[in-house]
């Protein structure tokens, strides 16, 4: 029977390697990895639960155990991952994607998570899209247009408002920046 482990702050793939490197020291076995969570066979012993919490944590990562940590956790890990290492365009609104993947209702997981994060998941989503735009600009190979359009906004001028509601500028100040400001995608 396969057990899932949820892990808080794994939200890029060099976190996915590190708890990969990290299962294997403890020679745990592992069904599979993604951006917060791994699949083992077995359940773990409280012992090796509380070695893995110590090493995790050593790492930077949370071993998650409440309900309410891993449902929050799975929110945010589905919006990174759709938002930084997704490049094809959603047909659908978040609201219905993240109901369809937490196989929730939209209105509950959304009180759950305003409740305990202290933002909407909205607002947690555009932070997301407003770091990514940040490395897009950074990268210097697309347009404000371009942008605006990969990141889904309607207009560029709405993508420049929210743009500058987050960061206090409007992209072409920041453009102008010689050190670009960003943020670790578990700090937004």
């Amino acid at each position: 029977m396969s057990s899932e482990i949820r892990i808080k702050n794994m939200v890029c793939q060099r976190c996915v390697s590190a708890v990969s490197d990290l299962f294997q020291k403890l020679q745990i076995p592992v069904q599979r990895i993604e951006l917060g969570g791994v699949w083992i066979e077995n359940s773990l012993t409280q012992e090796m639960k509380n070695t893995l919490s110590q090493e995790l944590k050593a790492l930077g990562f949370e071993l998650l155990e409440d309900q309410s940590a891993k449902i929050i956790s799975q929110i945010k890990d589905f919006i990174i991952e759709e938002i930084q290492h997704n490049d094809s365009k959603r047909n659908e609104n978040f609201s219905t994607l993240i109901a369809q993947k937490l196989h929730h209702d939209y209105s509950h997981l959304s009180r759950l998570f305003s409740t305990v994060e202290g933002i909407t998941i909205e607002k947690f989503i555009t932070k997301q899209k407003i770091e990514k735009v940040k490395e897009l600009i950074s990268y210097g190979e697309l347009s404000l247009s371009e942008i605006s359009d990969l990141m889904d906004y309607s207009s560029v001028a709405y993508l420049s408002s929210q743009f500058k509601k987050e960061t206090g500028m409007t992209p072409s100040e920041f453009k102008k920046l010689n050190s670009k400001p960003r943020t670790f995608l578990d700090k937004v």
